[in-house]
């Protein structure tokens, strides 16, 4: 691709502090997992931070430390990436999917309620493409009928509501460091706790069900081999450390998408919504309302020739085959947004020349539409 739809921004401290790890004799639950945890925590604004290996995996332990099982139901929008409900059918619980606000593309909580039943045990929020779901609705209807609440924070490390970060409102939280992310550590994600029983859970469960009181070869629970590696940590905690200077590049560039295609009458404007931060993961358009898939793909097909990197964000979860089970759910507005979303090359060091390139082959292929 001549502009990739994503690219890590990696500098030479990061590169110093992988290469300084390398040079010692601790590569896993060593110092820079531990300052890694803490930093985050610091960050997110919550007591208890676990390092995990990928943000699927920290949706895995959210899902089974908080007792969460078989014949049990949870709330999520199919609106999102597949981890999310994947994570849940796991533990043989079930996904039930909610549809989302066509403003936001965030789970709509006028709808959460009627989804409710009596075996309900949490409703599983995701901050899509960075932008904060509604909380205080969330929250309330969840204290209402006494349920957990999951943040997938995965998309949106660095966002508000009402000035406090994503991550710090729910029973537990997941971050997730791929490289698409606003900041990486290859792989790797970061679960976030209220309850310190349950972070110490989590820590057993990471590393092979083993427990800080446990022998190397004692196991007190069945357990997974989900933990972080300190090269990983090394590379976050310099990420971190560049964090706002890093959200305040990717604000930039879509802020130069928003002024080259605001314009455009065939594309929806992006949401705004007061007491908000947005931490950019993606930059996502929509079609107007009476264009179709096809055209969509066509715009997609032709973006890709040209070499500029694009995606369909998101394909929604219970259209997938390996969800044929879910086939009969109706979500409306998941289905008809889905169908007209495009996501543009997005990245901090994405520059204003490769902005032009690509709005100006988008305003070409709308012409033709």
């Amino acid at each position: 691709m001549k502009i990739p739809l994503s690219a890590p921004d990696i500098t030479q401290a990061e590169i110093d502090a992988v290469t300084s790890v390398l040079r010692g004799n601790r590569l896993s639950l060593g110092a820079k997992l531990e300052e890694f945890e803490h930093v985050m925590a610091q960050y997110i604004g919550v007591p208890h931070t676990v390092g995990v290996s990928s943000g699927t995996a920290g949706l895995h332990l959210c899902i089974r430390a908080l007792n969460i099982g078989e014949g049990d139901e949870v709330i999520l929008p199919s609106f999102t990436f597949i981890a999310a409900a994947n994570a849940i059918r796991y533990e043989r619980a079930r996904p039930i999917f909610v549809d989302v606000e066509p403003a936001t593309l965030n789970l709509d909580p006028a709808k959460i309620e009627a989804a409710i039943t009596p075996r309900t045990r949490a409703i599983l929020v995701v901050h899509t493409f960075g932008l904060p779901a509604n909380m205080q609705a969330i929250l309330e209807i969840a204290a209402r009928h006494r349920l957990l609440v999951i943040e997938d924070a995965c998309e949106a490390i660095g966002a508000e509501f009402h000035g406090s970060r994503v991550g710090s409102f729910g029973d537990a939280a997941v971050f997730a460091f791929y490289p698409n992310k606003q900041i990486t550590t290859g792989e790797g994600g970061m679960i976030a706790a209220r309850d310190a029983k349950v972070a110490q859970r989590i820590r057993a469960l990471r590393n092979q069900g083993r427990y800080a009181t446990d022998d190397w070869l004692q196991h007190s629970e069945l357990g997974y081999n989900y933990r972080l590696s300190e090269i990983s940590c090394a590379l976050g905690i310099e990420q971190l450390k560049r964090i706002e200077s890093i959200l305040a590049a990717r604000a930039g560039v879509a802020h130069a998408y928003h002024e080259r295609l605001q314009a455009q009458p065939l594309i929806l404007p992006l949401f705004e919504l007061p007491h908000a931060r947005i931490s950019w993961f993606v930059y996502v358009i929509r079609l107007q309302p009476e264009f179709t898939q096809a055209h969509r793909d066509t715009i997609l097909h032709s973006l890709t020739a040209q070499g500029i990197g694009c995606a369909r964000y998101f394909a929604p979860i219970h259209q997938q085959p390996a969800y044929a089970d879910w086939r009969n759910t109706h979500l409306p507005v998941t289905e008809s947004e889905s169908a007209r979303t495009i996501a543009l090359p997005f990245f901090n060091k994405l520059t204003s020349e490769q902005v032009d390139q690509v709005c100006s082959a988008i305003s070409a292929e709308l012409r033709r539409l």
